[in-house]
């Protein structure tokens, strides 16, 4: 967590159990009081399973499995990841991410949109 809260633009974090008990959370600058990290877990724990679901719904197996989800707004970003019984939720400023990581949204040579010939 403390690497975490190096990175530039990082504004918060949850952990939480998948029974939506919140286990840590922390805030930079002001501190987030425990309603708040509830509220997000209780909802960060409804998308996942609707996320799960209908994943399983559209896709066959390997493929429909969610290992994380990323939210982005003009204000936000938000990062869901779930590990056994534990869910991790890491909200940053979406601008200091856009600055910090513009060449994550470059086309990466042998990607997906390259042509195999044969």
């Amino acid at each position: 967590m403390k690497d975490l809260k190096k990175y530039p633009g990082f504004k918060a974090y949850i952990i939480m159990n998948n029974e939506g008990i919140v286990i840590r959370w922390d805030q930079v600058d002001t501190e987030m009081p425990y309603d708040r990290a509830v509220h997000h877990a209780s909802l960060v724990l409804d998308l996942c399973t609707k996320t799960r679901t209908h994943m399983q719904n559209l896709f066959d197996f390997p493929d429909n499995q969610v290992e994380s989800i990323q939210l982005r707004t003009d204000e936000y970003e938000m990062i869901i990841s779930q590990y056994g019984n534990f869910t991790l939720v890491v909200i940053q400023d979406s601008r200091a991410v856009e600055e910090v990581a513009p060449i994550a949204h470059q086309e990466i040579p042998g990607g997906a949109d390259d042509k195999i010939e044969g």
